[in-house]
């Protein structure tokens, strides 16, 4: 199954890196950026969602790889999970100008790589980073609470019903909140307790990138 699994996800990648009539295609070439498709265990229980790539994530084609990456290592950290444990990717897989907000169309272009990424992997919960990941997913499930704030569901855990069955949504804050804000920290240090009863890590292997 994994092997299967590793399979589907390069070709996820493969057709990322070659799509052409993405808006931020020819961005990524002018600027040699790589796309940036995900990273971890193909057989995750956990995993996390958030916008889009920065400009530290499209160097080196790996997500979450900057101050931010470090917040969220440390947090994993707090629940005993390394991020080989877990599966990290984003919405769009390409970094918009100057970490603007994805457009419509950008978000309609990408979205069919993620939701195939979500059926390969198949997770027990899907963690969401920040609130546009967040509404974005909720939205996606049909689930009743999409029109509320991250300020009323962070640390919360919402069912919904995916193709593979059902899964549980916990919206968190983005850990770049934890960079600026004392209290931010603390309160994702207690959301993140959440997801301990999820975290059930396989054997160690390889860290992925795709």
């Amino acid at each position: 199954m994994s092997t299967d699994r590793s399979e589907q996800l390069r070709a996820i990648r493969d057709a990322v890196v070659n799509l052409k009539q993405s808006p931020l295609y020819e961005y990524r070439r002018n600027n040699r950026y790589f796309p940036v498709i995900g990273q971890g265990d193909h057989n995750a229980d956990i995993m996390f969602i958030g916008e889009a790539p920065g400009k530290n994530e499209a160097e080196t084609g790996r997500p979450f790889c900057g101050a931010s990456g470090r917040v969220l290592d440390e947090l994993l950290a707090l629940i005993d999970l390394r991020r080989e444990d877990v599966y990290v990717t984003n919405i769009l897989k390409d970094r918009p100008p100057n970490n603007r907000d994805p457009l419509k169309n950008e978000i309609e272009l990408y979205t069919p790589f993620l939701e195939r990424q979500i059926e390969i992997i198949q997770p027990k919960v899907i963690a969401t980073l920040g609130r546009f990941a967040m509404e974005f997913i909720l939205r996606r499930f049909g689930a009743y609470q999409a029109n509320q704030k991250i300020s009323q569901l962070h640390g919360t855990i919402i069912k919904v019903r995916t193709g593979y069955g059902r899964a549980s949504v916990v919206p968190l804050f983005h850990p770049a909140a934890a960079l600026y804000n004392a209290n931010q920290r603390e309160t994702m240090v207690e959301d993140f307790q959440v997801l301990k009863q999820f975290d059930a890590p396989a054997q160690p292997g390889p860290m992925r990138l795709l």
